[in-house]
């Protein structure tokens, strides 16, 4: 079975609808959080603020939405070479889905 078989893209759209990044992904939630962590990252979790993400999965009119948020980290321990000191980290909350009417 190929690796990337199971991935599915999604696009994540403005409020104006435009369609700015592509975010792929076994699931919506997956690629939410690849989204997620590209925000402003905030001190620490407890005070991140919340955005709306809406992604549109490529080949339909499904637009999942959910609210994400970012901060920053220690990196643990046991860190490869590579990886700096602050790490971001992102969550998100599914708030529902839309579907559209056209494209």
């Amino acid at each position: 079975m190929a690796r990337d078989q199971d991935k599915r893209n999604f696009a994540l759209r403005e409020s104006n609808g435009d369609e700015s990044s592509v975010f792929s992904g076994g699931t919506p939630r997956q690629a939410a959080l690849k989204a997620a962590r590209r925000l402003d990252p905030a001190s620490s979790e407890s005070v991140a603020d919340r955005t709306e993400l809406r992604l549109r999965e490529k080949g339909t009119h499904k637009v999942h939405i959910y609210e994400g948020w970012a901060w920053e980290e220690d990196a643990p321990d046991d860190k490869p070479d590579w990886m700096p000191n602050e790490i971001t980290k992102g969550n998100v909350e599914k708030q529902g889905v839309e579907h559209l009417e056209e494209i």
